[in-house]
C-alpha cells in the first residue's frame, strides 16, 4: 500500500554570543537529522561560523551522527546553521494499541536475568542522568496501567494525563532540570514532559527513550498548531516488542507522526544536546535560536 508522504524544510540557526572572546573551543554538536524507516533526509546542509579548524562526524551509541569541531582562534559570537529537507511516511495506520502485548509481559521480558538472551531495548529500563526511578513517578504511572493493560494503551492513556495534569510553561526549568524535580513542580517545557513521562514509563519496567526533532510550522488546514513549534522539540518513544518503537508527544497529546522530524534519540536530554563541550574563555553568554519547519 502506497501512503500518503510530507516533505519538510528544516532551518535551525543557534547563535552564541560571549561577552569576551573565547580563545580555544572544543565542541560535539547533534544537527544532522537521523535516516529512519519512515524519515528519508533528501538533502543536508550546515554551517558554523567561524570556520571551525577541524572537523570530524561519528556515529554515536544510539545511533546519532555528532558532530565534533574545534574553534582555536578567538571569537565573540558561534553561529550554527543547519538547512534539511526530509521525507515522512505515516506510521501509525496498522498501530492498533488493544493488540499489543500487555504491559506486565514487555517489563518481565526485559529484567535482566543470568543466561536469558539481553535485549538492547532494557538499556532504555534504568535511571540515566537525568531521569531517577522515582516511586512517585510509579505511583503517578500506575492508573494508567492496570493489570493486562495492552502496553500502548496504557501508554497513550498515560500521555493524555500528562497533557492535563502538567502545565507548559516556558522558562520556568533549565536544560538540566532532573525529571522528578518537573515531577514535582508540575509544570515545565517539552523536555520536561518528555522526561516526567519516560521517568513514569520506567518506574515500571518499561522501556523508553527520549527523542529530540522539531515540529511544523506551519499546520495543514484546519489542524492546529502545535506547542513548542518554533524551536527544537522533544517527544517520548516507548518500546513495544511487535510494533519496535512508539513515539508519543505528551507536550501536544498526539502520537508523533508527519508533523515530527525526528533529529536524535537517547537515554534523555543530556545524549542528545544540540552543543556540549569544552571553552576557555566567553564569560557570560546569550543563546539565540530559530527553528522553521514548512511543507514544501
Amino acid at each position: 500500500m502506497n501512503l500518503p508522504t510530507t516533505t519538510l524544510a528544516v532551518t535551525h540557526r543557534t547563535t552564541y554570543r560571549y561577552s569576551t572572546p573565547v580563545e580555544i573551543a572544543q565542541h560535539l554538536a547533534v544537527i544532522r537529522p537521523m535516516h529512519c524507516p519512515w524519515q528519508q533526509v533528501i538533502a543536508h546542509t550546515e554551517r558554523i561560523e567561524p570556520t571551525p579548524s577541524y572537523v570530524h562526524s561519528r556515529v554515536d551509541a544510539f545511533g546519532n551522527d555528532v558532530l565534533y569541531f574545534s574553534l582555536d582562534t578567538p571569537h565573540e559570537r558561534l553561529s550554527m546553521t543547519s538547512e534539511t529537507t526530509v521525507r515522512l511516511t505515516p506510521r501509525w495506520a496498522s498501530l492498533d494499541p488493544e493488540a499489543t502485548p500487555a504491559w506486565e509481559a514487555v517489563a518481565d521480558r526485559m529484567r535482566f536475568r543470568a543466561g536469558v538472551p539481553f535485549f538492547a531495548e532494557s538499556e532504555f529500563c534504568y535511571a540515566s542522568p537525568n531521569i531517577a526511578l522515582d516511586q512517585a513517578m510509579r505511583d503517578y504511572a500506575q492508573p494508567s496501567f492496570d493489570t493486562d493493560t495492552p502496553l500502548i494503551v496504557g501508554a497513550i492513556d498515560l500521555m493524555h494525563r500528562i497533557h492535563a495534569d502538567f502545565e507548559y510553561k516556558p522558562s520556568s526549568t533549565t536544560v538540566d532540570t532532573p525529571a522528578a524535580r518537573a515531577f514535582d513542580l508540575g509544570h515545565g517545557v517539552c523536555q520536561d514532559f518528555s522526561q516526567v513521562m519516560i521517568g513514569c514509563l520506567r518506574a515500571l519496567g518499561l522501556p523508553a527513550r527520549y527523542v529530540s526533532g522539531y515540529l511544523r510550522n506551519d499546520p495543514p488546514p484546519g489542524h492546529p498548531r502545535l506547542i513548542g513549534a518554533d524551536a527544537s522539540h522533544a517527544w517520548v518513544s516507548v518500546h513495544c516488542p511487535q510494533s519496535g518503537w512508539i513515539d508519543l508527544d505528551p507536550t501536544n497529546d498526539v502520537l508523533a507522526d508527519l508533523d515530527h522530524v525526528t533529529l536524535a534519540t537517547g537515554r534523555d536530554y543530556s545524549d542528545v544536546s544540540l552543543l556540549r563541550g569544552m571553552i576557555l574563555g566567553g564569560g557570560t553568554h546569550h543563546m539565540d535560536v530559530a527553528v522553521n519547519v514548512l511543507a514544501l
